[in-house]
């Protein structure tokens, strides 16, 4: 295998045989392609994509290219995860986890960090004093022993190929690819040992699939590819042409999914939340159907169990928060500014990736792979679409660290939010659509 003449053929849009997919895919795991190598070689899939037997050809590598995890015996409940394929204020895994837990689901959940504009479940969940998002198999386990669900990033373990193409991707520009999210996101849940999986969908200028029928078209490669493997999987499309709550920024996140287990948080960020439970829940066969799901979610989430069991998974894993603070003790930007309307008007658009490169820019993200980031920075938005507003009527609140931050930060949302005189705003709905397939029916 010469890794320049695979890296032509995708070049040049050919199909390659899965067993030179899986020579290169090894090589480069043994070191023997380089980072600039594979790094080409992705831009090639980006431009023109994978056949389906590559796609799973790749899949499979990845899965196998470290440990597979063995399903458990149902006796501690069925094992469902969710995953979402990014957006900005996307905070759901922090309130979905313990929810589900208390649902009676043993939640594995392996996330990621922050990936192009998008914030990463692991960075919100490092921005708590103390938390560790590596953890072994075996303390893995034991969290979900003791607590019903466990976050961690993925081990060292369980697809390590993944890991090592997930940052690349990050940093050359290749993660809004089909073949490359299915590939990513199904390769650690195939190998987390699931007996269910949901996949929130997310589209919209803040989404990596930006329209409709691009989401559509990859949560039905994701189904299909877990389906054929024996697992039930559902995909929701969900909404991200707005920011999803009103915090933005890592610590900021937290709090606001803390708000949300206390019986608080905006309420379309609550509903996403409920939705995507009752659909685990039915996935994973506990309910019969959506309505019964929605009931039981909603009930769980009132009920406080699902704060109790964050503060202990937050515990179990590290974890530092202090319930009697109002801030729980996450860490608190020194800068804060108020960004006011320059005139009246309804908010027509609140642009989710321009707030996803303004937390980038205050220091909550990453240019490069090995970048340490802020945890305190970020927006909190004070109005939504649709809203309108009076002339100095407060639009965002800005944290950052330096007085440079507060201006770039002033500057994306001046950029992000539109305002015009008179108008009737038409954002998406939050919830799209649905696919549900179970094994036997892909």
């Amino acid at each position: 295998m010469i890794p320049q003449q695979i890296i032509a053929r995708k070049r040049d849009g050919e199909a390659l045989a899965p067993e030179e997919l899986e020579a290169f895919l090894t090589a480069y795991l043994a070191g023997a392609v380089g980072d600039d190598q594979m790094a080409a070689f992705l831009m090639a899939v980006y431009f023109n994509g994978l056949e389906g037997e590559e796609l799973n050809a790749m899949v499979e590598v990845m899965i196998h290219s470290g440990e597979v995890i063995g399903r458990g015996d149902g006796s501690a409940g069925p094992r469902v995860d969710k995953h979402s394929t990014g957006g900005v204020g996307d905070k759901v895994s922090l309130v979905l986890a313990p929810l589900a837990a208390e649902m009676g689901m043993v939640v594995p959940m392996m996330s990621g960090r922050g990936l192009g504009h998008t914030g990463g479940t692991l960075d919100k969940l490092e921005s708590i004093p103390g938390f560790r998002t590596r953890l072994a198999l075996d303390e893995f386990d034991r969290v979900l022993r003791e607590v019903g669900c466990a976050m961690i990033g993925q081990t060292d373990e369980v697809a390590p190929l993944d890991r090592r193409l997930y940052a690349l991707r990050d940093v050359t520009a290749t993660v809004p690819s089909l073949p490359l999210i299915t590939a990513s996101i199904m390769s650690k849940k195939l190998a987390e040992g699931l007996d269910a999986l949901v996949l929130d969908v997310k589209v919209g200028r803040g989404a990596f699939m930006s329209r409709i029928e691009d989401a559509r078209a990859l949560a039905r490669a994701m189904v299909d590819v877990g389906a054929a493997r024996g697992l039930a999987v559902t995909a929701v499309l969900s909404a991200m042409d707005r920011p999803l709550g009103r915090a933005a920024g890592n610590a900021l996140e937290v709090r606001e999914a803390i708000a949300c287990l206390a019986g608080g948080g905006p309420a379309g960020f609550r509903e996403l939340c409920i939705e995507l439970a009752a659909e685990m829940a039915l996935a994973g066969g506990l309910v019969d159907g959506v309505e019964e799901g929605l009931s039981a979610a909603a009930s769980a989430l009132a009920g406080g169990g699902p704060m109790e069991r964050f503060l202990r998974l937050a515990s179990a894993q590290g974890g530092r928060l202090d319930p009697s603070r109002s801030d729980f003790g996450l860490p608190a930007a020194p800068l804060r500014e108020v960004v006011r309307a320059e005139r009246k008007g309804v908010v027509t658009a609140i642009d989710p990736l321009r707030l996803g490169y303004g937390v980038i820019a205050l220091g909550g993200g990453r240019t490069r792979q090995d970048q340490a980031i802020d945890p305190a920075v970020g927006f909190e938005l004070e109005v939504g679409v649709g809203h309108r507003v009076a002339r100095g009527a407060p639009l965002a609140v800005i944290h950052a660290a330096t007085a440079d931050g507060l201006a770039a930060g002033a500057h994306a949302v001046r950029e992000a939010i539109g305002l015009e005189a008179d108008a009737a705003p038409r954002p998406l709905p939050l919830l799209i659509d649905r696919i549900r397939v179970r094994p036997g029916n892909a």
